[in-house]
Parts: structure tokens; C-alpha cells; sequence
């Protein structure tokens, strides 16, 4: 099958290329994103593969269903950029990559629990500079302090293992219980507990309606003074405004994020030459007891190696025509 791969870095072309050569798919990488404008490139292709940030809205898929595409491949496990409804009615296939980094974001999760705590970004950055003074950069142990995790599939109890093995109390909230997690010893309460009680809250659920902006004012005024807050998993699942007054009250101690809600004209790029426009984002870089990444989280060569592999997997499977466990329909939630 000819396949248009949008939002290529030199890292998909080489695992994509690889895990492509046992069945010799016809692919051609482009380096910008999908979108309306871009979708040209992609006429004639019964296919394309896109990543988190492509737009796969309405106008798109009009567009590529007008020029023969028949299949979205999504490289990643969200997909609130793709408006299902409109594929459907088009008769365009959607699959995706559900779990291909469960170990590598929560151990991400962890190192930034890690580094958070023991600033050790900032420790690293004093001992360049000669400076071996321990002045603020007192931590605590983690050993008997208790998690709250939100979400508890496998990214979720993965952190709940990790976490276990420091000594950490478990909290959990999701609305499907986990029997590995409780197994662990952890205890599933409603979110105001688990608010109020945590000294760390760490978000691995997936986006939704009811989960958009779950960390929002009045959740702030719930939690556990001083909490550290990190999130992995989608960015609007902060309120990225009230988080920024948490901060500056010190009702959040400190925050540690992989994702942000507009990241989409940020994260993946090299933008150390330009002016950054976003100043809410710009806001979060000015604490000292920020961290953030970009969306770094899952990026371990085993992922890269288990999208591609997936990837083709799902091609395979519609191309013979045969069922594909990891297609996605509209009355999904991204």
C-alpha cells in the first residue's frame, strides 16, 4: 500500500523504514504536519500515517476522501485531533496505536517526581557553575508519603509498581477498577480524598469531556497544600491558568509536565532562535519548581519500535480486510 507518513523526524524514518521491510508498503515521509493546506501532498494515497498534532479535522478528511485515501493510520494511542464522525461518514478507516510506552512513561513520571523533589535540575545546573552550596535544594523522602494516582491502566499501575517499591501509600481514582493495583495494596476513592490526602498526584487518564480541565480552580482548592502535581498524559487535563494560581499561592509545591494543553505549536520543533508567542506557557518557565519536558515521556526505542511494528500491523489487517482490534469509531473518547 502507498502510504503518506506526515510529521516525520529522522527518528520515525528509521524505525518506520524498518519495521516496513518485510512487507515493502510504498512509503513517503513528509516533515509537515497534515492539515488542510498540506493534505495535497497526501492525493492519491489510499493511505496516510499521522502523529498527535496533525489536524485530521472535517475539511481535511473531505479533502483526502475527495482524492482516494480510504485509511488514517494514527502512530500514537489519542486521537481528539481526528473528527471521527467525519471519517465514518466518508467511509474513511481510523486505527491507532492503544499502549507502546507504558514503562517508558511512567518511569518519566518518576524522573520527574525525582527531579522535582531533589531539584536535581537545578543542582546540576549550580555544579557547572561551581556553585556546591545546598541552600534550596532540601527534598523529602518519598518512602511513607502517599500517591494519588488518576487512571489506573497500564501506564497508571505501572507507576503504582514503582511507586510501591519506594514505600509510597497508593490512592487511585478511575472508573474502572484495577484488581493489579488494588493487589498492591492500593485503596480507590472518590477525588476529593484522594485530593486531599495526596502528597503527590500524578495524571495518566485519557482525555474526554468529563476529563478536560479534571485540575481546574475548584480542584486546587481541594488538594493537599504543597502537592506535586505531574501529568504525562494529555495536556488539557490542566487548567493550565489555575495552575499558575496554585502556584504562585504554593497550593501546588511544585509541577512536573510531559504535555500541555496548547503544546501543538510548541513541542516537537526547535524554536531556540524564535521569539515563543504563548505567554501562558512562558509564565510556567519563570518557577523554579516547574519541570517541564516535551513530550518526551514515551520516547524510548522500544516505543518507537512497538508504533512501527503496530503501525503495520493495523495496515495489514484492513488492507487483507480483516478485523482490527485497535480500530476507532465515533462514539470513542480520545
Amino acid at each position: 500500500m502507498k502510504v503518506a507518513v506526515f510529521s516525520t523526524k529522522a527518528y520515525d524514518r528509521k524505525f518506520l523504514s524498518a519495521a516496513n521491510s518485510p512487507t515493502q508498503h510504498e512509503l513517503v515521509f513528509f516533515e509537515p504536519r497534515l492539515n488542510r493546506d498540506t493534505a495535497i501532498l497526501a492525493a492519491g494515497f489510499p493511505a496516510v500515517c499521522v502523529f498527535v498534532h496533525d489536524q485530521v479535522d472535517a475539511p481535511t478528511l473531505e479533502f483526502l476522501a475527495s482524492r482516494g485515501t480510504r485509511l488514517v493510520v494514527l502512530r500514537c494511542a489519542g486521537f481528539n485531533n481526528v473528527d471521527l464522525q467525519a471519517a465514518a461518514d466518508l467511509g474513511i478507516t481510523v486505527v491507532r496505536v492503544p499502549a507502546y510506552s507504558p514503562y517508558g512513561v511512567a518511569e518519566h513520571a518518576v524522573g520527574l517526581i525525582l527531579s522535582l523533589n531533589r531539584k536535581i535540575h537545578r543542582a546540576y545546573n549550580r555544579v557547572r557553575e561551581g556553585n556546591f552550596s545546598l541552600d534550596g535544594l532540601l527534598g523529602f523522602n518519598l518512602h511513607e508519603r502517599t500517591v494519588g494516582i488518576i487512571g489506573t491502566g497500564k501506564i497508571g499501575l505501572i507507576l503504582g509498581q514503582i511507586m510501591k517499591g519506594f514505600g509510597c501509600e497508593l490512592l487511585a481514582y478511575d472508573v474502572y477498577r484495577n484488581p493489579e493495583l488494588e493487589a498492591l495494596g492500593g485503596k480507590y476513592v472518590e477525588l476529593p480524598e484522594l485530593f486531599a490526602n495526596s502528597d503527590i498526584i500524578s495524571l495518566h487518564c485519557p482525555l474526554t469531556l468529563e476529563t478536560h480541565h479534571l485540575i481546574n480552580a475548584e480542584a486546587i482548592e481541594q488538594i493537599k497544600s504543597g502537592v506535586m502535581l505531574i501529568n504525562t498524559s494529555r495536556g488539557a487535563l490542566i487548567d493550565t491558568q489555575a495552575v499558575i494560581e496554585g502556584l504562585k499561592s504554593g497550593k501546588i509545591g511544585y509541577l512536573g509536565v510531559d504535555v500541555y494543553e496548547q503544546e501543538s505549536e510548541l513541542f516537537f520543533e526547535d524554536l531556540s532562535g524564535e521569539i515563543i508567542q504563548d505567554d501562558i506557557f512562558q509564565r510556567l518557565t519563570t518557577f523554579p519548581n516547574v519541570l517541564i519536558t516535551g513530550h518526551q515521556a514515551f520516547f524510548t526505542a522500544e516505543a518507537l519500535h512497538n508504533i512501527a511494528e503496530t503501525t503495520f500491523a493495523n495496515i495489514a489487517d484492513v488492507e487483507k480486510g480483516h478485523p482490527c482490534t485497535n480500530e476507532i469509531r465515533a462514539q470513542f473518547s480520545a
